[in-house]
């Protein structure tokens, strides 16, 4: 689907810019065609100015997503969530980032999980990025205990895994 997404707007580079910067940070479009993260609005600008491009640029986006009825019910119900990876230490909890040979096989999480689970290990958060909006897809895991001698190599060993950091 996210092909579907971005390849709606081949067209024009500058608008699957912003709309690839909409679609990793979870940002949506409000009814009026307003940028917006959790309802909250995001000025033209700042996108414009994080992806470098021009303001006229994202509103023209925002616009043309709400005329396409399939894009505008994805992002009018867009919502973003805390990416905890970067808190964790300071909140006691573990960081374990798995790189995927490949991102689009099946099974990379339920594999990592099930090690995870065979420790006992309180799972606070799990995110993956999507191979379709990502150069580097991952799949990262907060934990809450500390981890276990044994642990990392166990998920390296598994078979679709390239490299995990931690």
């Amino acid at each position: 689907m996210w092909s579907d997404i971005i390849h709606e707007f081949a067209d024009s580079p500058s608008q699957s810019r912003v709309v690839r910067f909409l679609l990793q940070n979870g940002f949506g479009v409000t009814d009026d065609g307003r940028i917006s993260c959790n309802g909250i609005e995001v000025p033209a600008t700042a996108v414009a100015k994080a992806i470098g491009s021009d303001r006229r640029v994202v509103d023209s986006t925002a616009h043309r997503i709400l005329e396409r009825p399939m894009l505008r019910e994805i992002f009018v119900n867009m919502r973003a969530t805390p990416d905890l990876s970067h808190v964790a230490e300071a909140l006691g909890f573990s960081v374990i980032t798995v790189l995927p040979k490949n991102a689009t096989e099946r099974g990379i999480v339920g594999a990592t999980v099930l090690v995870l689970s065979e420790y006992r290990l309180s799972i606070r958060q799990i995110f993956v990025t999507d191979p379709y909006l990502s150069e580097e897809p991952k799949l990262v895991i907060i934990v809450e205990d500390p981890l276990p001698p044994g642990i990392v190599e166990k998920i390296r060993a598994l078979p679709q895994v390239k490299q995990v950091i931690i």
